[in-house]
């Protein structure tokens, strides 16, 4: 089993949309994502009636990831709803996740995000995002 597979049975265990409660509802996109190590972590978006609380399945893999390992660094990224990416837009995070795991580390430019998974066809985030606004604060680091 190559490493798309196993991030993709993954998230998929994880889908399962559902209200929370009147005001929620989760598990509608889900994510995994493979850490620098090789660790794999996963997560679901939670939307509520205020959009400023909604979270994306990959942010949420994202902190699962910094909380849990301390890690910054993501290998790889799929991310979908009932099915998996199946070219064009289809799993591709928002502009909010690409903006939040380019902050978290700029080695995240050279992450791969699943566009085909029947292809194995991946982007780099980087790619999506060429001329980041943050690169400069990040070669003035000492």
């Amino acid at each position: 089993m190559d490493i798309w597979q196993t991030l993709y049975e993954k998230a998929a265990a994880l889908y399962h949309p559902e209200d929370v409660s009147p005001f929620v509802s989760a598990y509608h996109v889900v994510c995994a994502l493979e850490a620098e190590n090789g660790e794999i972590y996963t997560g679901f978006c939670v939307e509520s009636c205020s959009g400023v609380m909604n979270l994306c399945a990959e942010r949420v893999a994202a902190l699962n990831m910094l909380v849990n390992s301390g890690q910054t660094v993501v290998r790889r990224l799929i991310a979908f709803r009932d099915t998996a990416p199946d070219g064009g837009e289809s799993g591709m995070p928002c502009g909010a996740c690409r903006e939040f795991f380019l902050q978290l580390s700029d080695k995240n430019r050279d992450m791969e995000i699943m566009t085909d998974f029947a292809a194995r066809e991946t982007v780099r985030l980087g790619e999506l995002i060429p001329l980041w606004w943050g690169e400069q604060r990040y070669r003035s680091k000492p």
